[in-house]
């Protein structure tokens, strides 16, 4: 499968794929930020169904996937800021100048240090577009301290691993992303994800990425962040990731997002009884009209905007 690249500045290449372009300058479009050890193509249910009406990207974090550091020996440093850095420059080079997030797990951190550059105490960094709307779901705004939650491998055995070795190996992450209910009626797709998540996934670079979680610490900056972003909040009772209790964390960061509704009509989830990878619950067009829903919402941009955001 081909795929687009853009180079960044230190010479590390990121993985893209934009889908539905031909609503590009017709609908807004998503950007999807996957979590630790995520690559693009998990958002490929989610992905498919919002493109049918709008541009969607989906991306390789560095060193991740399709991506590149920026040299052979792979010594990058990986930072919550310095993948919302490289986010920064992916989205400019597309040329977007008005969109929507959606940060799931440890892409909710780099959604929210995105929106905080701007802000940044030592490099301050306008943004040279608007993110209008932004979907933090299943994730938080300080490290999980707590042991019960994470990602959770199984014992590597030595030497060079087979394929089902592969895959027994990240069998605990690709079912703790789920409950017993969900994998029990959905063997399937179950199967689909301990296939795409036993290659392209270096172990290396998902350890830095969990190092980057664990020091991530964003002060008071959240203070700053104007109003008019529309905030969706998406959290399952269910996630054995990130704890429930985060929602209200992210809720205390942004006090004018709203949590996504609970009932039986368009925009609305029939229940908050799911697992980590929330997209996997439900039938898809529920969440697609969750988003489109969201995105319909006109944020109120404010005649004299902030010095430190700039709107190119």
């Amino acid at each position: 499968m081909s795929y687009p690249t853009v180079s960044l500045p230190q010479g590390a290449k990121l993985a893209y794929n934009v889908f539905g372009s031909k609503h590009v300058g017709r609908a807004k479009p998503m950007v999807l930020v996957g979590g630790m050890s995520s690559l693009r193509g998990d958002w490929e249910r989610l992905s498919t169904a919002l493109a049918t009406n709008r541009p969607v990207l989906v991306f390789d974090h560095r060193g991740m996937g399709d991506s590149k550091y920026s040299n052979e020996d792979g010594n990058d440093d990986i930072t919550i800021e310095s993948m919302a850095r490289d986010l920064l420059f992916l989205i400019n080079s597309l040329g977007w100048r008005d969109l929507a997030i959606c940060g799931f797990s440890m892409g909710g951190m780099i959604a929210q240090q995105l929106l905080l550059l701007p802000y940044h105490r030592s490099e301050p960094t306008p943004l040279p577009f608007c993110v209008s709307h932004v979907i933090l779901a299943a994730t938080m705004a300080s490290p999980i301290r707590d042991r019960r939650y994470g990602l959770r491998f199984g014992k590597r055995p030595d030497g060079p691993l087979t394929e089902d070795q592969k895959k027994e190996l990240i069998r605990p992450v690709v079912e703790s992303t789920f409950d017993p209910v969900w994998l029990r009626n959905n063997d399937h797709r179950a199967q689909w994800w301990l296939t795409i998540s036993a290659s392209g996934r270096p172990l290396r670079t998902i350890m830095k990425q969990g190092a980057a979680i664990m020091q991530v610490d964003f002060g008071s900056l959240h203070i700053n962040l104007p109003r008019d972003t529309q905030v969706l909040s998406i959290h399952g009772k269910l996630d054995q990731i990130v704890p429930d209790s985060y929602r209200q964390e992210i809720m205390q960061y942004f006090p004018h997002a709203r949590v996504v509704e609970i009932g039986d009509r368009p925009g609305q989830i029939p229940n908050d009884q799911f697992g980590h990878h929330w997209w996997e619950y439900f039938d898809i067009q529920v969440w697609k009209a969750v988003v489109d829903n969201f995105l319909e919402d006109k944020a109120v941009v404010h005649l004299s905007p902030s010095p430190n955001r700039s709107y190119l």
